[in-house]
């Protein structure tokens, strides 16, 4: 009794644990489709990320080129225990007492003319950071694409596993009738060999398109920076929905409208502006640069333990009388003095200037005049590039609309392969089940026909992949 109970008890716990597990990998499992692997692609992606940290550091940049042009403000206390022969800096005068000096000072300056240099540094960072976002945007978009070419490469090795699958059931059914007809003396020992060799070719196939499949599977988790171990079911949608797909566009139509918002482009164009602007920076440095300075300060020595507050008169000797040596003695003036306290020396000491300098480069060895034309060549670099862009951008989709043609003429062709291999291998399938056809003659039907199947799997989504390009370059959202 007690023994059953037991036994009830540990079934209850296997499956409360396999229950439990089931619920566990039901939720854990993602269900992927294009759009959310877009979005988690754009979300986690770390390229995208530093390409958003290089735009932070750009506008940080942007910040601290118009901060140049506002005035600089330092202040400089100073405390300093002298001892030895010093100078006393309060009464400028060489002393070997020990002392202790005390000094500040205030001072404002600012730039009033540079050759333009701060403001054109400033409308260049701009630019600079205007060409940061851009990167980011392209780094977005090549991910994008990315994203949308290893999706239809799952899709189509997801269907040419199953292709493979099936082609391993059709295998095995010629295998199971092979060894029934060679068990009854009605096939040769070959015929049979054969039979085997074709399901094994068919496993491998599976074990090919299974590799295929879980390596795309594997690119698209490391573009959502998912872990390797995680499990997510790929969405597969109605690609027969696809099937009116526009394959006649004019070129010149889609490389205007390319050039209006392909990353590329706008990216060259950005950064050669940077480089126009770049050359007005170089230029000033040929200016004078004229600024404006003021400054405060005040110094305390406690040598100083008095200050001079008034006079007194006193009489004080001159000389004395011959012969009767009586003291001569006149009035004079003498000062009178107070304790001189840290405020009121500090106070006493107070200073103030103001003024102007002017700095006018001669001959610094070249620097200026080497930067200048570095700055043009960089510029004249920049247009090359940008032209360079756009003449690959046409060139880019003359073809990208060529292999769009192509590949519908190639899907075209390879459904009427597959629909005729279809047929042939039916055909000689009734044939061979009755003994009319040889095993030869049947296996080669057989690899047709899969052959046919594959092909026309991986045409239809090479048409798809191809349409979609179109769109990408005409700005349209990819979807399927």
């Amino acid at each position: 009794m007690i023994q059953k109970i037991f036994t009830s008890i540990k079934i209850s716990l296997i499956c409360l644990i396999t229950l439990s597990f089931g619920a566990f990998t039901a939720h854990a499992q993602q269900v992927i489709t294009l759009q959310k692997a877009v979005a988690l692609t754009l979300e986690r992606n770390l390229t995208i990320k530093q390409s958003q940290v290089t735009e932070q550091l750009g506008a940080e940049d942007v910040r601290q080129a118009k901060a140049n042009q506002l005035p600089t403000l330092n202040v400089n206390p100073q405390a300093s225990y002298n001892f030895g022969r010093s100078p006393n800096l309060t009464t400028y005068s060489y002393t070997s007492q020990a002392f202790l000096y005390v000094n500040g000072q205030a001072s404002v300056g600012v730039t009033l003319f540079q050759g333009g240099q701060l403001r054109n540094q400033v409308l260049e960072n701009k630019l600079i950071l205007d060409a940061d976002k851009t990167s980011t945007e392209k780094v977005k978009n090549d991910l994008l694409l990315n994203v949308v070419v290893d999706y239809l490469s799952i899709l189509t090795n997801q269907d040419l596993v199953a292709a493979a699958k099936q082609q391993i059931d059709i295998a095995q059914i010629t295998l199971d009738r092979a060894q029934k007809n060679f068990n009854a003396g009605n096939m040769t020992l070959a015929d049979l060999s054969q039979a085997k060799a074709g399901l094994s070719t068919a496993e491998l196939n599976l074990t090919t398109a299974q590799n295929q499949l879980e390596s795309t599977i594997l690119t698209l988790k490391q573009y959502m920076e998912m872990s390797p171990d995680s499990t997510i079911t790929i969405e597969k949608p109605d690609i027969s929905k696809l099937t009116d797909i526009k394959v006649a566009f004019n070129a010149d139509e889609v490389i205007n409208s390319a050039l209006q918002h392909y990353p590329d482009v706008r990216l060259a164009e950005v950064q050669e502006k940077g480089y126009e602007q770049a050359v007005k920076v170089a230029k000033g440095s040929f200016y004078p640069t004229l600024s404006f300075f003021g400054g405060v300060g005040s110094n305390y020595s406690n040598l100083e333990k008095q200050q001079v507050v008034g006079t007194t008169t006193v009489l004080a000797p001159i000389g004395t009388v011959q012969g009767t040596g009586q003291t001569v003695v006149t009035p004079i003036q003498q000062p009178i003095y107070s304790g001189y306290s840290f405020t009121n020396q500090f106070g006493n000491n107070f200073n103030q200037s103001i003024g102007v300098s002017l700095n006018i480069p001669i001959f610094n060895h070249s620097t200026a005049s080497v930067n200048y034309r570095k700055a043009k060549l960089n510029y004249e670099y920049s247009q090359l590039t940008t032209q360079l862009a756009k003449d690959n951008l046409g060139k880019t989709i003359a073809q990208a609309l060529l292999d769009l043609k192509a590949a519908e003429k190639s899907y075209i062709s390879a459904q009427q392969t597959y629909e005729a291999n279809k047929d042939a291998f039916n055909t000689i399938k009734q044939r061979y089940d009755v003994g009319l056809v040889n095993s030869l003659d049947y296996n080669t039907a057989l690899t047709n026909y899969d052959k046919a199947q594959n092909d026309m799997i991986t045409a239809k989504y090479t048409l798809v992949f191809r349409s979609k390009v179109i769109d990408y370059y005409l700005g349209n959202p990819i979807q399927l």
